[in-house]
């Protein structure tokens, strides 16, 4: 059974009545948890798709992008894409059940967080009311202003990113710190690492892009400080 074949089977059990909280127990233990990540990127995207009052083809096709959809599964995944755009549960809901599932690994929610921001830009409009949603949804995730900060630098194309924000760090680190945050940042991104917390196969190309920008980022900070 694909992944979109079980996920299709966890909406439609909510959409027939079972809780949120029992639907997601389910999904807690490997491997079920990469079904209850995807479906959080579905309900938390198809919602903020929403939260600058409409939904572009663009953004659909941003969830596209995240998520590798193979020809057989499309209208799977069309199928629970439009379950989650209608349910009636808030996206706080899904939040704080996948907050709740993931506690003990922030790396996990990160990588949610960043699917969610290329949703949110693939019209090329950021909105204030996606910003508003975004940083709620980092709140309930427990991920902090700063890390909020870092990956909105990496994925909103609004100004030239700060290096510092993008790595999360501060011009007053030493040179070692900077190069230890750096390093953590690209192996907690290899795609192994994120398919062990949970991120399904089908989503770990968001790793692509994110090492791009950490690192970019880490040769600006190495240029600006060899010049200083």
């Amino acid at each position: 059974m694909s992944i979109w074949s079980r996920i299709n089977d966890a909406i439609g059990a909510l959409r027939s009545g079972e809780s949120l909280s029992a639907v997601f127990e389910r999904l807690r233990t490997p491997p079920e948890r990469s079904v209850a990540f995807t479906i959080a990127v579905i309900a938390l995207g198809a919602k903020m798709a929403k939260a600058d009052g409409h939904v572009t083809r663009d953004e659909v096709t941003a969830f596209r992008e995240v998520f590798h959809i193979a020809p057989a599964d499309e209208e799977k995944a069309a199928k629970v894409f439009n379950l989650a755009r209608q349910d009636s549960a808030g996206y706080e809901a899904y939040a704080e059940r996948i907050a709740s599932m993931f506690v003990e690994e922030k790396a996990a929610l990160e990588d949610l967080l960043e699917g969610l921001f290329h949703i949110a830009v693939a019209d090329g409009v950021y909105h204030p009311a996606e910003n508003d949603f975004l940083r709620r949804t980092a709140e309930i995730f427990g991920l902090g202003e700063r890390c909020f900060r870092a990956i909105r630098a990496r994925q909103v194309p609004d100004a030239e990113p700060d290096p510092y924000d993008v790595l999360g760090i501060t011009p007053e680190m030493s040179l070692e710190e900077m190069r230890t945050r750096w390093r953590d940042l690209v192996r907690e991104t290899h795609p192994d690492r994120m398919v062990a917390r949970g991120v399904p196969e089908e989503a770990v190309k968001l790793a692509t892009r994110r090492l791009a920008a950490i690192n970019r980022a880490w040769e600006e900070v190495l240029q600006e400080r060899t010049a200083a």
